[in-house]
């Protein structure tokens, strides 16, 4: 018997399809085991990968953790091992940047299992029953807030994320400069629309990550009943996984009038370079990645998939009104600093496994 373990986040979007997955994978593959535990997601965004994959065999991570992963040699380089059309079927199937986000120094060091970005959602029964048009603009969504019906994730990391494409309203890119996220008018002017909203919110935005602000949206009858960006769950457009599912879509326009362009997120799932059954492993990643578990079992135990037909596979989107097809320019529209782009001649090295 070949057992693994693996870590992700505590939510059902992260932890129940990598539980649902590795158990059907043993069915098929009696002789392996596969092993899940979680940690918060504070934890999923500050503990350090290189440490985990001290214990761990399979890591879920948030991509800004890949640079410090592959200089601390933490992780495989997936590129060695698996086939280069499976990555490349990766590559051109992947939400925005997402799959690009785990290259770094000339090797792909995890996979876009999960895709997601800061979107709108809002309670599109309340907003029929009150006669309330969706806010458009700026000036329409601060409208909305002052009458008390808005709430946004606002804790600092949240603020961080909201802060982003304020600037990207009246700029093309940030982090020109190594140690400067933007022009100081720009970010002056970024933080202080940021305040206006937050201030016309109720405090408890202050106390509020995503999912958070998707529980009290969800699951209470309270007054607020619309998000202009947090990053997305599409659990919470599902029927029976709370009690006043969510419609999500595009983000609105900027004060400048611009597209607003959120940060791609998600979470990518990596093998660590201490795993003893290092085939077994790449063979269970193949499987969860590919696009048949992406858009049945892993969509259908909570996940948001990675893989771009999942997001266009017309019964995940009956199932989550329409949240992915609603949300998918927003998606691909979505903000990366990352300029160790995926090249295509990086596929002719790749070496097929064995």
């Amino acid at each position: 018997m070949k057992t693994m373990k693996g870590i992700t986040w505590d939510h059902t979007r992260g932890y129940v399809p990598m539980v649902a997955t590795a158990q059907r994978y043993a069915e098929l593959n009696p002789e392996i085991q596969i092993q899940w535990e979680k940690r918060s997601l504070q934890g999923f965004a500050d503990d350090p990968i290189e440490k985990l994959a001290q214990d761990y065999d399979f890591l879920i991570i948030d991509h800004p953790h890949i640079g410090v992963m592959a200089e601390a040699g933490a992780v495989l380089p997936l590129d060695e091992y698996l086939p280069s059309d499976f990555l490349h079927d990766q590559l051109i199937n992947q939400i925005g940047h997402a799959h690009e986000n785990y290259y770094y120094n000339g090797h792909q060091w995890a996979l876009s299992i999960d895709a997601a970005a800061p979107v709108a959602s809002w309670r599109a029964d309340k907003f029929a029953e009150l006669g309330l048009k969706l806010p458009e603009s700026w000036s329409e969504l601060i409208a909305l807030a002052k009458l008390g019906y808005v709430l946004v994730p606002a804790i600092p990391v949240d603020s961080l994320m909201n802060i982003y494409p304020l600037c990207l309203d009246q700029s093309n890119d940030l982090f020109i400069k190594e140690t400067v996220v933007a022009d100081s008018k720009i970010l002056e002017f970024a933080l202080s629309r940021l305040k206006e909203l937050v201030d016309c919110c109720d405090s408890k935005s202050l106390k509020c990550n995503p999912i958070k602000v998707y529980e009290i949206l969800a699951n209470n009858n309270e007054k607020e009943i619309y998000c202009p960006m947090a990053f997305s769950y599409s659990n919470y457009s599902r029927e029976g996984y709370c009690d006043y599912p969510l419609t999500f879509g595009n983000v609105l326009k900027g004060p400048s009038g611009n597209q607003l362009r959120t940060t791609i997120g998600g979470a990518g799932i990596a093998i660590s370079k201490k795993c003893r059954h290092v085939n077994a492993a790449l063979d269970y990643v193949r499987y969860v990645m590919s696009p048949s578990c992406q858009r049945t079992l892993y969509f259908d135990s909570g996940g948001q998939p990675g893989h771009r037909s999942a997001w266009l596979d017309k019964r995940t989107n009956q199932d989550s009104r329409n949240f992915f097809q609603n949300t998918l320019e927003t998606m691909d529209n979505s903000y990366t600093q990352n300029d160790q782009k995926w090249q295509e001649k990086d596929i002719q090295r790749y070496s097929q496994s064995k």
